[in-house]
Parts: structure tokens; sequence; C-alpha cells
């Protein structure tokens, strides 16, 4: 049962990120018609943040560590790893609407850097979560093989 909601969760997240990078190629293609012919890389390219950083995480994640959703520090992970994305994606819609128009801004920049900060965060939250997950289901086995030993003799 826990299984499926787990399953259930990872691919609602995963459906969920490639639905926003389908609407971002949307808002890039109706944009790309009102700006005149000009066109920004950063706007073009701005689905790929929830696309491989989203949807393609969440796969890879669900595939390779299941049992990570049962720790603890998973909650943390999610929300630092997603608010990341968003700081991103935000940053690089941003960019491109500053880029098609013309100008700049110096707080551009604070986007990515906000952004990239989040999701290495993340990404040692789970580094941590994943070594601590190992280390007490090494101490339960160790238990366990204690508790067969003894009611061997």
């Amino acid at each position: 049962m826990f299984t499926l909601d787990i399953k259930n969760q990872m691919v609602k997240t995963s459906l969920v990120y490639a639905i926003i990078s389908a609407l971002l190629i949307g808002i890039n293609c109706i944009y790309g018609l009102f700006g005149h012919g000009v066109h920004s890389p950063y706007m073009t390219y701005m689905f790929l943040y929830t696309l491989l950083g989203g949807s393609l995480f969440y796969i890879g994640l669900y595939k390779s560590l299941p049992s990570l959703i049962k720790s603890k520090a998973y909650r943390l992970l999610n929300n630092l790893y997603n608010s990341g994305i968003a700081t991103l994606t935000v940053g690089s819609f941003l960019s491109g609407i500053l880029e098609i128009a013309g100008t700049g801004s110096d707080y551009q920049k604070y986007f990515f850097i906000v952004g990239f900060s989040m999701v290495g965060l993340s990404v040692i939250v789970m580094s941590v979560a994943i070594i601590m997950q190992r280390n007490s289901q090494k101490q339960v086995e160790k238990v366990r093989s204690r508790d067969i030993v003894r009611d061997k003799s």
C-alpha cells in the first residue's frame, strides 16, 4: 500500500513538471508572436529546468531511491528542490523578457544564484538523508544478526 502511494506521488510530481514544461513552451511561442521576431535563449530554453530538473529528476529519484521518501528529510529536500527549480524558471523567464525588451537588470543574476543554491542545498540534504538511511539500515541488520545468533544458541 505504501509503495503504491510513493509511486503515485512520484508519478504525479513528474507529470505536473511535464505539464508545466508544455505550458512554458506554449508561453514562449505566444510571447514570440508578440515579440516582433525577437527571441531570447533564456525564454526559449526555460522549459528545460522543469523538464530535466523536475520531471526527469523525480523519475530518476523514484527508480534509484524509492525509499528516500520514507526519510524525515524528504519534505525539506522536496521543498528546497521545487523552490530552486521555480526560482530558476522565473529567473529565466524574467531574463528572457528583459533581453527581448533590449534592457537588463542587475537583479537577474540573483535569481540564478539563489535557484542553484537551493538545488545544491537540496542535493546535500538528499545525500545526508541517504547516508543516514543506510547507516540506520546497517544498524538494524546488525541487531537482527545478533538476535539470530542468540536464538541459535
